[in-house]
């Protein structure tokens, strides 16, 4: 009986096991999962919610993970949707899980254009607040969130997405930028760090290994290096598609930013199977009700040739993360529109692995 073989049987059997939550996380955490076979790489994570701590999903992520991202728990808006007034619950009990079975924490994220409560940039009368209230309120909040979870987050996410779409342009021109200047994006990193001095602080993008986006979030991070930003990593998202990236982009990117000194994760790995559409008003490509043949090997092309380079850079990168446990809960299935399935992850609808992980596990 061949490796393949018999490692498919054995998830089988341990996936079986669902009489019970609790006795669910027992027995199949105790396999042998993706951690493992790279355990002298790299950590192995995945974003997750509530739903993702009990059941067969809380099994496999034991079997599989090492690491924890809370997909939306921690960003602002969810986090602190009222100047006064916290939602612990979600980020809590995603902690308190990975206390419980030893696992690493990514937190995520600090200061986003997106998912940010509208109270944050207005004043009692509705008008927007000058910097000075700005950037008050961005130290409480983030001294706040990183201050709670002090010890129990080894790293933050803490400026996300700041450069912007337009290759023409450097900065994203949000309320951040038009009210901060590029203050904002320093502050921030000065602000965690006063919260937790221990935590690795990181900046985190999308289509940082297309060569002219990448020169621009270089040249951002070489600017907060200089001026004495406590900047210790770079996170490459890794919302990729089966046509990109090159092997040669996704060299250049983890070469080019690790000359900085900086630790390079990525940090919301999946690989859809239609081109990436950034803009929602791009023509849609056809929906697949299955993964079709021809996506499934060019899936698995994309998948062996980008894991081959992370084992190839494995002094450089210090963690690999996957956006979602399964392509059932992916977000992809609703975006760029709402109900189009994708099937971007390793494991299925049905929480079983599909041929590609047998592929990154087998080298």
């Amino acid at each position: 009986m061949n490796f393949y073989l018999r490692h498919a049987i054995l998830i089988s059997l341990l996936a079986s096991q669902t009489s019970g939550a609790q006795d669910s996380v027992g027995i199949q955490g105790a396999g042998k999962g993706l951690k493992d076979y790279y355990s002298q790489y790299f950590p192995i994570g995945v974003a997750v919610g509530l739903r993702s701590l009990s059941g067969r999903e809380a099994s496999l992520i034991l079997r599989e993970f090492n690491s924890l991202t809370p997909e939306n728990a921690m960003k602002m808006g969810p986090i602190h949707p009222e100047e006064n007034r916290y939602y612990w619950k979600d980020a809590d009990s995603i902690v308190d899980f990975a206390q419980r079975h030893g696992l690493k924490v990514r937190g995520h994220n600090l200061c986003w254009h997106e998912q940010t409560p509208a109270w944050l940039f207005k004043d009692g009368q509705g008008n927007l607040v000058s910097k000075e209230v700005l950037l008050r309120r961005l130290k409480d909040h983030i001294s706040t969130v990183v201050g709670r979870y002090q010890g129990k987050v080894y790293a933050w996410d803490v400026v996300n997405e700041a450069i912007d779409d337009d290759s023409l342009k450097f900065l994203r021109n949000s309320l951040w930028f038009r009210i901060c200047g590029d203050e904002f994006i320093s502050k921030a990193f000065e602000f965690a760090h006063q919260a937790d001095p221990s935590a690795e602080l990181f900046y985190n993008d999308y289509n940082t290994e297309r060569p002219e986006k990448r020169e621009r979030v270089y040249r951002l991070l070489k600017q907060l290096l200089t001026a004495g930003v406590p900047v210790n990593g770079v996170g490459l998202q890794g919302h990729w598609t089966v046509n990109e990236p090159t092997e040669k982009d996704l060299k250049d990117a983890i070469e080019r930013f690790s000359s900085l000194g900086l630790k390079v994760q990525i940090t919301e790995l999946d690989i859809s199977v239609y081109p990436w559409e950034k803009q929602k008003r791009m023509k849609l490509s056809g929906e697949q009700d299955e993964l079709s043949p021809e996506s499934e090997k060019r899936q698995i092309e994309q998948y062996e040739m980008i894991f081959k380079v992370f084992r190839e850079y494995k002094k450089q990168l210090t963690g690999i993360s996957f956006w979602g446990v399964s392509d059932g809960g992916s977000w992809l299935n609703n975006y760029p529109v709402a109900g189009r399935k994708n099937y971007p992850l390793l494991f299925g609808r049905n929480l079983m692995p599909k041929k590609v992980y047998w592929k990154i596990i087998g080298f």
